[in-house]
């Protein structure tokens, strides 16, 4: 059995085959997800609605750590005690990545203690993927040292894959906010210039911005529920910026702050940042226009002109072919 494996896992026509299933299966899954994902809206909501909740009990009566709350669910107890078992928090740990995990979605301690379970885990799976593969089924002449460092080579890898797997979450959550702020904040100017109170211009944004971005809803949401329920409101603000950890945000962040503080007209403010966050977003746009001409280079040398040159010049080879 081992060797029938290995004998199709270097016959190229059977590889070839894998590949073209592994994509076209991938290509059906990426275009049949987006059909089934309808729901992730009121799904979030009711998980933001949650939360809100569970900020209101901790402020009135300190007793939200008996709470179970969709948001901040407890770790497992198999990964629990692996952690505690390991003392990953020492050795794995990193304060960065629990502002990361709340930057990409995550909040509370239990994607934490998932975070060092996976970064535990995922690089002993690396190295013995790899040892097998390359002591056992590969059929390479190496030595056993280049073998060896191929294998931590991949442990390592294994390590800082939930690092990637982190920032492409935090790019991709802040690439969603980032596209609908500017509309928010167009949203949050007309709340504010119609008389709505700061607590109620959020809360309203959050409502009417939810088919456009639901990682933008939940954070006005949850911005709404810190003004309510925290002491300090200039907290509730810093909060925001830091969960999100963008400029544009990072700076109506500020003109709030002030404003609590000093008293200052928000609407003027606003207006001024919804413009640039605009032109800021088309300024983004043409950069990645002008970009294209370079990057389609490639592309172009490596896959169209050698079709191009077949069909120009196949008719004359295969006449001139048929000649001799």
């Amino acid at each position: 059995m081992v060797e029938f494996i290995i004998s199709k896992m270097h016959d190229a026509r059977f590889m070839a085959m894998m590949l073209a299933a592994i994509a076209v299966t991938a290509t059906v899954y990426t275009l049949a997800v987006p059909l089934f994902s309808g729901g992730g809206l009121s799904k979030r909501m009711k998980a933001v609605a949650s939360e809100r909740e569970r900020i209101r009990q901790r402020e009135r009566d300190r007793l939200a750590r008996s709470e179970k709350v969709s948001l901040r669910q407890n770790p497992k107890q198999v990964v629990q005690r692996v952690v505690d078992d390991f003392n990953l928090g020492k050795w794995v740990g990193q304060e960065a990545a629990r502002d990361q995990l709340v930057m990409a979605g995550y909040r509370g301690q239990a994607p934490y203690v998932t975070f060092l379970f996976f970064r535990l885990v995922v690089p002993v799976i690396f190295f013995v993927l790899t040892a097998i593969y390359v002591f056992f089924i590969l059929k390479s002449e190496q030595t056993t040292t280049v073998r060896f460092g191929m294998c931590v080579m991949a442990a390592f890898l294994g390590m800082q894959a939930p690092m990637l797997f982190l920032k492409n979450k935090i790019s991709k959550r802040q690439l969603s906010i980032k596209r609908a702020f500017p509309d928010a904040l167009d949203l949050l100017l007309i709340c504010v210039e119609s008389g709505m109170s700061i607590e109620a211009a959020f809360r309203r944004v959050s409502v009417e911005i939810g088919s456009q971005s639901i990682p933008l809803a939940e954070e006005f949401t949850l911005t709404t529920a810190e003004l309510s329920y925290l002491q300090d409101r200039r907290m509730a603000y810093e909060n925001f910026s830091k969960r999100v950890g963008l400029e544009n945000i990072r700076s109506v962040c500020l003109a709030l702050m002030q404003s609590e503080r000093y008293g200052t007209p928000l609407g003027q403010t606003l207006r001024v940042l919804a413009q640039e966050s605009r032109d800021s977003r088309m300024n983004e746009a043409e950069k990645k226009a002008a970009a294209l001409p370079p990057k389609l280079t490639v592309p172009m040398i490596v896959f169209f002109l050698p079709v191009l040159f077949v069909v120009i010049l196949g008719p004359t080879g295969i006449k001139v072919a048929s000649m001799q």
